[in-house]
């Protein structure tokens, strides 16, 4: 064998070595994250309403928001709301409004929501990027099962570990 094949295969030996080691660690930490951020957003005691939420989004009526598919929902709703009172205006046309009247009440009030609204909305797609991203680390870790939130994790340098779900 040549100096440089010997060497190739040595280094691409090694990668897969570490490629295996940190798949676990991935796969732990991406488990981690993603409890995080259910006791974050647990901890805000969001639910969705009950009745009167859009076909798209029925499925989620009543529930709590616990995870980043969930916030991405609600956020959804807070748009919605935000489009409505606002007349489906933004909050930038909504200052340069307040700006050019000088002093209107209404459209002080108007603002206010407007930015409450697209605050928590973003707070919530945040939490929903952050799931994504748990999503992309904990498949490239171990598997995870599409659509229910739940990680399987198994070692991949021993098959003698029994895989264990993670929620």
């Amino acid at each position: 064998m040549s100096v440089v094949r010997t060497t190739a295969v040595s280094l691409l030996g090694a990668a897969g070595v570490a490629m295996m080691a940190a798949g676990p660690m991935m796969a732990a930490a991406g488990l981690k994250a993603r409890a995080e951020i259910r006791t974050e957003l647990r901890g805000q005691a969001i639910s969705l309403p009950d009745k009167g939420l859009p076909d798209d989004l029925a499925a989620y009526q009543g529930q709590a928001v616990l995870t980043g598919t969930q916030a991405r929902a609600f956020a959804q709703v807070i748009g919605n709301n935000v489009l409505m009172a606002t007349g489906g205006r933004s909050y930038g046309e909504i200052s340069a409004e307040l700006h050019a009247a000088s002093g209107d009440e209404k459209l002080e009030g108007l603002r206010h929501t407007a930015f409450t609204g697209q605050m928590l909305r973003a707070s919530l797609l945040n939490a929903y990027q952050a799931w994504q991203l748990t999503t992309l680390v904990i498949g490239l870790g171990g598997r995870t099962k599409a659509g229910d939130g739940q990680a399987e994790f198994h070692a991949a340098s021993s098959s003698s570990h029994p895989r264990r779900s993670f929620a």
